[in-house]
């Protein structure tokens, strides 16, 4: 990396040459909140960009956290400071259009960075509504999502048929399907991906806490296991941002830790990976 050690490592966007730090926010459960907790997810976003974060990762099926990132990042001003993502989730042209309206209004933003396919539904509709509105300045990245494995065959033929800017799949040291194809696929075709789901939903974490973090994981300037998962997943050249979801102030630094400092080279990533893998 050409970044010093205590600055945020960042990854290039293919398509444009933008950088963008390596760790984001997810929304998933932790902002779909009503009025009353838009202080406190408030105070978790100022921290999470003071921290050097700028990508914030939602979808209109997340319940009701477009509006309350929307209405938090309003609140604070911070609109240029941070990298909006979101989805489209339904079948059909003009339902498409509207939940994108939706979704933009939600946001409170005229032009959003990114917007996704989510889980492929209704593709073909939807990339071509979306280059449509690239074109015209409403949205600055297009991309396609999806969480299961055995969807990866599926996810391979859109990316060869369809120019798009992002891929966003699952990936950890407990999930490692895409290592197979789609995470070299991305590489060799320029495609940035994010990642979601790194601690397996919580499971790895949940199995992982009682034992205590290797002391080599100092090498890399880790003292916590979710550290060390999330420098995993960024030390893979493919992988652009990681968007772990958390609504808890502690467990944000904790994550932001991992946007500084040495990476693993791929003999460390695989001792990683051993170790996790370990019972016991």
């Amino acid at each position: 990396m050409s970044e010093q050690a205590d600055s945020p490592i960042t990854r290039v966007i293919h398509s444009s040459g933008e950088r963008i730090p390596v760790i984001g926010l997810g929304t998933w459960q932790t902002f779909d909140v009503g009025e009353s907790d838009y202080d406190a997810r408030g105070r978790l976003l100022s921290e999470f960009i003071a921290l050097g974060g700028t990508m914030i990762d939602s979808s209109p099926m997340y319940g009701r956290a477009e509006q309350a990132v929307g209405a938090t990042v309003e609140r604070l001003g911070v609109r240029s400071k941070v990298f909006l993502a979101t989805k489209v989730w339904t079948t059909g042209r003009a339902a498409g259009v509207r939940q994108m309206e939706e979704s933009l209004r939600k946001l409170g933003t005229e032009r959003v960075d990114l917007l996704q396919v989510h889980n492929l539904v209704d593709v073909s509709t939807h990339l071509q509504t979306l280059r449509e509105w690239q074109q015209a300045g409403r949205v600055r990245y297009i991309g396609v999502t999806h969480y299961a494995a055995s969807a990866h065959a599926a996810v391979a033929k859109v990316l060869e048929a369809e120019p798009v800017d992002f891929l966003q799949i699952n990936y950890s040291v407990g999930e490692r399907d895409a290592e197979r194809r789609l995470l070299p696929m991305a590489l060799e075709r320029g495609i940035s991906v994010i990642v979601n789901r790194p601690f397996g939903e919580g499971h790895l974490l949940r199995r992982l806490r009682e034992r205590p973090v290797p002391s080599w994981a100092g090498e890399i300037g880790c003292d916590t296991w979710a550290q060390l998962l999330l420098k995993f997943i960024v030390a893979h050249q493919a992988v652009t941002c990681v968007i772990p979801a958390t609504a808890d102030s502690g467990h944000l630094r904790d994550n932001m830790r991992a946007l500084t400092g040495p990476l693993p080279d791929e003999a460390l990533r695989r001792r990683i990976a051993a170790e996790a893998d370990r019972r016991g």
